[in-house]
């Protein structure tokens, strides 16, 4: 029971993890129908920029949190005015084009993204400094520390935050207009541009935080750090229903329990031939899943009808 309890905790702070950054693919997609497949590298320029602020400020003496505070800023402005730039130069100008041609250009972004973080950062993993209390907290058998528990509070805040952005304010009716109808949003006095590329700065300072919350949890950072989190979060939109923020959420936090479960249990239901190293098998065997069975995931893939 004890090890229940652990590995559900280890799935929902990695699921909300997961969430963060399908947050920032289902609102991209929701706009513009755009699979941005470098929002997992996003991720990674925001763990780096965080390393690299809190590795300067480490003999200022400043508390931990001050330090985490900082290096987050730092990590959202550097990843938003590069996720502007991304959508700016990438992806406007093959907004018309046909769909493979932005898709080609994300895995592009991508790949050169991690290139030039390798040639920044150099390739050699880097640790990251634990920052805030490391003592665990006793649960019903079970462990978490503060990290962990900060994570699944932001996450659950982030949520409410960009729910009430979407469906109550200004810039959010701008967003839902956009995405039903560009052409006549831009009549009734929208500037679909401004919204498309507020989205993706939006999607960015998320993939930024989620960036500095998985450097802190597991205490590395790399070049290549972003790619599996990135795939997995895409298939957590996926499964919950991408373009729906909700289905985001609930994506992501099942498919953290799903793979956390999985690992802590896959070694006694195949009788010791594949250990926890298979985690990462059971977000694909999801997404194949969710493709075959239900494609317009758990919640319904909330896009709108375009005239």
């Amino acid at each position: 029971m004890d090890t229940f309890i652990q590995q559900v905790i280890n799935g929902l702070v990695l699921g909300s993890v997961y969430a963060l950054v399908a947050l920032g693919y289902t609102m991209v997609y929701g706009i513009i129908n755009l699979i941005n497949f470098a929002h997992g590298e996003v991720l990674m320029v925001g763990a780096m920029v965080s390393w690299t602020v809190v590795t300067a400020l480490a003999d200022t003496g400043w508390p931990g949190w001050v330090l985490l505070l900082i290096s987050l800023l730092a990590a959202m402005v550097v990843c938003s005015v590069l996720n502007f730039a991304i959508e700016k130069l990438a992806y406007r100008p093959l907004r018309n084009a046909p769909r493979l041609a932005p898709l080609i250009t994300a895995m592009g972004m991508s790949l050169l993204l991690q290139t030039l973080a390798m040639i920044i950062w150099k390739p050699n993993p880097k640790p990251y400094p634990i920052l805030l209390p490391s003592e665990p907290y006793a649960i019903g058998g079970a462990v978490i520390n503060t990290t962990q528990i900060l994570i699944v509070v932001v996450t659950a805040l982030t949520l409410a935050a960009l729910a009430y952005l979407v469906n109550r304010t200004r810039l959010g009716r701008a967003m839902r207009a956009t995405a039903e109808n560009p052409q006549v949003a831009a009549l009734m006095g929208v500037r679909p541009d401004t919204v498309i590329s507020a989205t993706f700065v939006i999607g960015a300072a998320l993939a930024a935080l989620a960036g500095v919350m998985y450097a802190a949890n597991y205490g590395s950072v790399q070049h290549s750090m972003g790619l599996l989190p990135g795939l997995k979060a895409f298939t957590a939109a996926v499964f919950g229903g991408i373009g729906n923020l909700g289905g985001a959420m609930l994506g992501g936090v099942l498919l953290g329990l799903i793979e956390s479960l999985g690992a802590g249990y896959i070694g006694d239901l195949t009788g010791g031939f594949l250990g926890s190293q298979y985690q990462d098998v059971f977000a694909f065997v999801v997404l194949i899943l969710v493709l075959t069975l239900r494609p317009q995931g758990l919640l319904g893939e909330r896009v709108a009808d375009r005239a």
